[in-house]
């Protein structure tokens, strides 16, 4: 008999040369991929970044791994101290690496070497305009998102900010990954709409890792 209810398997969404959507590929992990968030954010806790322009930004962050990605009003660039602790930013959780490590190669991107990931936590409201993510010196290396808790709309373009865009759903456990041709595509996601979510009650995660040194 059909069981309407059974968890529906991973699948792979084609998104543009060189990128794709793994649908629902962290969605077993989930919970140790928040459980590490926890424990992240009670080292390095979770802020409201300013950036150059004077701007707060709604999504709060912070990071884990070798350096992690700042902004304030003089830039924005990579670190391996927190500026709020003073201290190294925490080591990446084994959860986070191993999934990435997976996701990487589900993509296509066995040699992705990441060395930093930036969390984001989105409450009802906040949104991350449309960018490029060009602050890493080795632009070969791929970009590697996981979603997490209430859905949200990704908006994925092309190399200038006027490209038509995609906007993409993304729900709990979704994994967007994206280099080569479009791994300087303009991306962001619209305002958060207010819900609740079983794992994370009325927030949206998104784990961002990114290899921001360069390798020889």
């Amino acid at each position: 008999m059909l069981d309407l209810f059974a968890e529906e398997e991973p699948w792979q969404e084609p998104l543009a040369p060189g990128a794709v959507v793994l649908r629902r590929f962290a969605r077993a992990r989930a919970g140790a991929l928040i459980s590490a968030i926890e424990a992240v954010a009670a080292v390095s806790p979770l802020r409201q970044m300013v950036t150059p322009g004077g701007y707060t930004m709604s999504v709060a962050m912070t990071n884990c791994g070798e350096v992690g990605w700042t902004t304030d009003r003089r830039g924005y660039l990579y670190s391996a101290t927190d500026p709020l602790t003073r201290a190294p930013w925490p080591p990446m959780p084994a959860a986070f690496s191993a999934l990435c490590h997976q996701a990487a190669v589900a993509a296509g991107y066995p040699d992705f070497q990441p060395d930093a990931c930036l969390i984001n936590r989105y409450a009802p409201g906040a949104k991350l305009s449309l960018h490029q993510d060009k602050d890493e010196p080795d632009l070969r290396a791929p970009i590697v998102s996981v979603s997490l808790g209430l859905p949200a709309v990704f908006q994925f373009g092309g190399l200038k900010r006027n490209d038509p865009l995609q906007r993409i759903m993304l729900e709990h456990g979704d994994v967007v990954v994206w280099g080569g041709p479009s791994r300087l595509f303009y991306h962001g996601i619209l305002p958060l709409k207010a819900g609740q979510h079983p794992a994370t009650g009325d927030c949206r995660y998104n784990l961002t890792f990114r290899q921001a040194r360069k390798v020889e």
